[in-house]
């Protein structure tokens, strides 16, 4: 697991390869502005933050697709612990469009690109 300040696509490319494949799960703490990546399950990654301090309310589970970059594959708004029914959220998907565009603006801006 890995606390993220920067991160290659080529650096998320190899951790998809060693894990999934073709997928790097993520947790993004939007109050605190945090990224957590690398891990096999995101409630690893949900308690990591947790532990840290971060509110579980304000942590949302995602997939990230480094093949896919620059495209709206890229990220996939679907977890467990996305599951919410007091935040109406009843899914694992991030239901909220503008909640899903904060999380895809703030991803991509922890991207550098090779």
């Amino acid at each position: 697991m890995k606390r993220v300040d920067k991160i290659s696509v080529s650096e998320l490319s190899e951790m998809a390869d060693k894990m999934y494949g073709n997928l790097v799960k993520a947790v993004v703490d939007l109050d605190k502005k945090i990224l957590v990546v690398d891990a096999e399950m995101h409630v690893d990654e949900e308690q990591f933050l947790m532990e840290k301090g971060s509110k579980q309310e304000s942590l949302w589970g995602i997939n990230l697709y480094p093949k896919h970059i620059n495209t709206n594959q890229f990220i996939e708004f679907d977890s467990m612990i996305n599951i919410r029914p007091r935040q109406n959220n009843m899914s694992r998907s991030v239901e909220n469009e503008k909640l899903q565009k904060e999380i895809a603006d703030f991803v991509i801006g922890k991207i550098s690109h090779d």
